[in-house]
């Protein structure tokens, strides 16, 4: 069977494990049920900005066309670093998305995905935040009713703990053992006094399981623009990688925007 359309970030459920379905333009794959068997996945050469849509010849910051990575709200520097968004000032490269997305509740989070890190997302974004991230269990933190204040608390916090994840130690399920609930009061006891009174009162850890049937001793990375066909096996999903035999990984989010053949 084939299917083909402009691809976006695996869509994923919490489930035991967790559920994902890749959509290629209106087709939509369970991609679980292909664990085990043989896939292909080719490139055609076009690729499509997720923000107006225009064809572009190089994909930005996973999905923008130049224009739109220097202008739209989407890719605006505060996605990476909340503590420079200015919505709450009222201001910003699109006032009135920063009013829908970033003028709305956020979380700081604690997640296990290789060590312990701390992040933002926005309340709806939860827990698919987490699972994109590859990570194996996460904790609320603080709620805030906005992104820069999130952002406030994880500067804070970040000279104590990341705000990365090592994505080879993540692949590879290395995962540091990290007590959860002992690390959000130990961040609590860190924060600036004013910081303090948005702590999250929920202390309920979300446990993280990926359908996986082995994880490589090492990791190779593919993808389309060395590689206009890959195909192989399909050992397992994680994050928003593909697990292919030979120790291949493949982001699907970082082609995002691309026009792909999947084959199964």
């Amino acid at each position: 069977m084939k299917v083909s359309g402009i691809v976006h970030k695996m869509r994923v459920e919490l489930a035991s494990p967790v559920s994902y379905t890749l959509g290629f333009g209106d087709s939509l794959v369970d991609m679980n049920s292909l664990i085990g068997k043989s896939i292909k996945l080719s490139f055609d050469g076009e690729i499509y900005c997720i923000s107006c849509g225009d064809k572009t010849k190089k994909s930005f910051s996973q999905g923008f066309c130049y224009k739109c990575f220097i202008s739209a709200p989407e890719a605006a520097e505060c996605i990476i670093r909340p503590e420079l968004c200015r919505a709450h000032l009222g201001e910003g490269r699109d006032i009135e998305w920063e009013k829908a997305h970033h003028l709305q509740e956020h979380f700081v989070y604690l997640a296990v995905s290789s060590g312990l890190k701390v992040g933002v997302t926005r309340s709806t974004q939860i827990p698919t935040r987490w699972i994109d991230q590859g990570a194996s269990s996460a904790i609320l933190l603080a709620q805030v009713p906005n992104r820069y204040l999130a952002g406030c608390i994880e500067v804070a916090l970040k000279e104590h703990v990341s705000d990365k994840t090592n994505w080879r130690r993540m692949l590879k399920n290395e995962i540091a053992d990290a007590d959860l609930e002992e690390e959000k009061s130990r961040m609590e006891d860190l924060l600036p006094r004013d910081l303090q009174e948005y702590i999250a009162d929920s202390d309920e850890i979300t446990n993280i399981d990926y359908p996986v049937t082995h994880y490589p001793l090492k990791i190779k990375s593919i993808g389309f623009d060395k590689e206009p066909e890959i195909s192989g096996t399909l050992e397992g999903i994680k994050g928003q990688y593909l697990y292919l035999d030979f120790d291949r990984v493949l982001n699907i989010r970082k082609h995002t925007g691309y026009v792909l053949t999947l084959a199964y």
